[in-house]
């Protein structure tokens, strides 16, 4: 009887943790469906890498230096890697601003008087919005091969490549349910949603080389997570990289991209579902 005691608690948080992803599916299916019906969220979720690639390939083209050479076909290369990071990092704004306009609706309260898991309505928004990502890659794809990028270390590099660029979009993603959380329009969580990005994505090896950059920010620079998997997917893809740093994640990027993204999804996880239960009571 004892042994048995022991042992029931197990089946039950097994349970639990079914439940958990089964909820945070369901949600998923909801968000996937509500994009589907709204065209213009992807459309417009297009537009602005499609521009990013065009104005930064044919208008700084000719005017950057990387490795020495001033080629616009190199800088091409050089360039894909941050635009595609840029790409899956800008869409925490439109997470954030999802999950405030849910709380603005009342729908996350609704939510919470279902018997469900708590953190699944987050769960589900985030993957729902790496879905709509990775889609939005695809597209990204097919552009930059039309402007003259090409991938070097073979297809198996490339799609790590690209996991790693979405598991950052996923931990960014994050950081906009957090944000969406503590605001109280969908507009404000835009706004902050944005407003942190473009220091983060800029002051980085995204598009420049980080040692042409003031001495005082290239520390800061190369220990940005965006600047690890940035360099991480310039490795795998087999593109130009930056010059040669003794910063340890421009030395191990692909180690650093998916040990700062691990971070950054536990921590701002955390903060997320407990700010959702503090701010639905």
């Amino acid at each position: 009887m004892s042994a048995l005691s022991d042992t029931a608690p197990r089946p039950k948080a097994r349970g639990a943790l079914a439940q958990s992803i089964a909820d945070s599916l369901v949600v998923t299916k909801r968000n996937l469906i509500r994009m589907m019906r709204i065209p213009e969220m992807i459309i417009f979720g297009l537009i602005q890498p499609i521009m990013f690639v065009v104005l930064f390939s044919y208008v700084f083209g000719g005017s950057m230096q990387i490795g020495g050479s001033t080629s616009p076909e190199v800088y091409r290369e050089f360039l894909m890697a941050g635009i595609f990071a840029q790409t899956v990092t800008f869409a925490t704004a439109g997470a954030g601003a999802g999950i405030a306009d849910d709380m603005h609706k009342g729908l996350i309260d609704r939510f919470r008087s279902l018997p469900m898991a708590r953190g699944a309505v987050l769960t589900g928004r985030t993957l729902a919005d790496l879905v709509q990502t990775a889609l939005t890659v695809v597209v990204l794809v097919i552009v930059a091969l039309l402007v003259g990028w090409r991938v070097h270390e073979g297809i198996p590099k490339a799609l790590g490549a690209f996991a790693l660029l979405l598991l950052l979009g996923y931990a960014f993603s994050w950081i906009g349910a957090l944000i969406g959380l503590s605001v109280r329009t969908p507009e404000a969580a835009t706004s902050g949603g944005l407003i942190w990005l473009f220091p983060v994505t800029f002051i980085s090896n995204a598009f420049v080389d980080s040692s042409k950059l003031p001495s005082w920010l290239q520390p800061i620079a190369e220990w940005n997570p965006f600047s690890a998997t940035v360099q991480a997917c310039r490795e795998l893809f087999g593109n130009p990289g930056v010059s040669p740093s003794d910063a340890w994640p421009m030395q191990h990027p692909v180690w650093a991209s998916l040990l700062w993204s691990l971070l950054i999804i536990v921590v701002f996880r955390t903060l997320a579902v407990r700010k959702y239960r503090s701010a639905t009571v």
